[in-house]
């Protein structure tokens, strides 16, 4: 599984509708689950982004079909990171010369 750290601003349609965002948050979650993706957590957050959510996709394909899908709503802009943990990177440092 690789990990992905998604982070998230509402547009002007998402403000619009802010007083759906958990229920969004909540099909967000059926979706990702039905797409082979876990939602690991996910936080509304103060700053430049409005959600940070962190996902487990069995590949990159998986991630980004769940994205599109997302994207397609036109409730946020998302940017998405692979994120590595302390044993996979322990395992690309190995290659490292």
């Amino acid at each position: 599984m690789s990990t992905y750290v998604v982070l998230s601003s509402f547009t002007e349609k998402g403000v619009s509708t802010i007083k759906d965002t958990t229920k969004r948050a909540e099909d967000f979650k059926k979706a990702a689950k039905k797409a082979g993706v876990t939602v690991k957590e996910l936080l509304w957050t103060q700053g430049q982004y409005d959600l940070v959510t962190v996902i487990e996709a069995q590949d990159e394909s998986a991630a980004m079909a769940l994205g599109l899908n997302v994207a397609k709503l036109g409730n946020l802009r998302s940017e998405t990171l692979r994120a590595f943990t302390a044993v996979e990177m322990e395992k690309i440092l190995e290659k490292v010369a």
